[in-house]
């Protein structure tokens, strides 16, 4: 079965942190490059974090030097911790590959408010 399945959202207050856990199960992301991406009310998905299977990453300038992403290819999962929250970061967050199948997950929602 191929799904993904994203984790570890919540409410939290500027400042603090999240990790964030994706399960991807199936042979498709295997060896592929794996991105998280967020959506905020009212505005279009956006990418945030990019990791190839061998480890470089990318990551938006909004999250760059807070977040950080990293994989476990032997559990088929994709973190993404993010550190000094703020407002701006609020959103729905979603991992799939990089490019995106046209196949996405639930999310996990991130909410930050004081």
């Amino acid at each position: 079965q191929v799904q993904v399945v994203e984790s570890g959202g919540g409410l939290v207050q500027p400042g603090g942190s999240l990790r964030l856990s994706c399960a991807a199960s199936g042979s498709i992301y295997t060896f592929k490059p794996m991105a998280w991406y967020r959506q905020a009310p009212g505005k279009q998905r956006e990418l945030v974090a990019v990791i190839n299977n061998g480890g470089s990453t990318n990551y938006a300038d909004s999250v760059k030097g807070r977040f950080t992403i990293s994989r476990d290819n032997a559990k088929d999962t994709v973190y993404l911790q993010m550190n000094r929250l703020n407002s701006e970061d609020t959103a729905v967050y979603y991992c799939n590959a990089y490019p995106p199948y046209d196949l996405w997950g639930q999310g996990t929602q991130v909410t930050v408010s004081a």
